[in-house]
Order: structure tokens, then sequence, then C-alpha cells
């Protein structure tokens, strides 16, 4: 069962967004939770759509994950622009001190 959360309504979902950002509602480390709520913070500031794909409500869920950010051991939060991966938490805070947030989200 795919559960998500969506950050946008209905119809943004369908014409607009394709940012998703896989994270876990189970997350073993405070460091994690600390780096995806940086993530959604971020984006919500920025008033970038985007939707929450949560890893822990299926495992098929993490390895597709994994498999599409080319990286087998892909903790969350990995964040994507439709099938295209654009980064795990190191790479967006990158883009965040460089102002490169919406270049990184390939939304630019």
């Amino acid at each position: 069962m795919l559960v998500s959360v969506l950050r946008a309504s209905a119809a943004e979902t369908k014409s607009k967004m394709s940012v998703r950002v896989y994270y876990t509602t189970v997350a073993g480390s405070r460091e994690v939770k600390s780096q995806q709520s940086e993530v959604t913070r971020v984006m919500d500031s920025k008033g970038i759509k985007y939707e929450m794909i949560d890893i822990a409500q299926n495992n098929s869920l993490k390895e597709e994950m994994r498999t599409k950010s080319g990286n087998p051991n892909a903790l969350p939060p990995q964040i994507f622009n439709g099938e295209q991966h654009c980064g795990g938490y190191e790479d967006f805070v990158e883009a965040v001190e460089t102002s490169d947030v919406r270049k990184f989200l390939k939304l630019d």
C-alpha cells in the first residue's frame, strides 16, 4: 500500500508537481529526522511543491528509492524530480548554501 503525504492540492499534483522526497516515519536516528525536517522546512519556505513518500510503509519503496538513486545503501531523505535523482541531504544543503535550490531540484 503506497501512502504518501501531499503538500499540494490534487490538481497541482497532476499538473505541476514532480519533486518527490523519500523519507521515513520510522527513523532510528535523530540525525535522519532532523535532516528530513530541514529539507521540508526549506522547500516550504521557498514555496516549492513536493510529494512525501514514506519508505517505512513498504520495503519495496525503500528499494525503489535506492535503485532510483543508484546507491544500494542510500538513506532518507532522498530527493527526486520525476525519475531523476537530485540528491540526498548533503547535496541539498550545498544547494541551499549556494542559493541553487531550484537548479538542484531541476526546476529551472
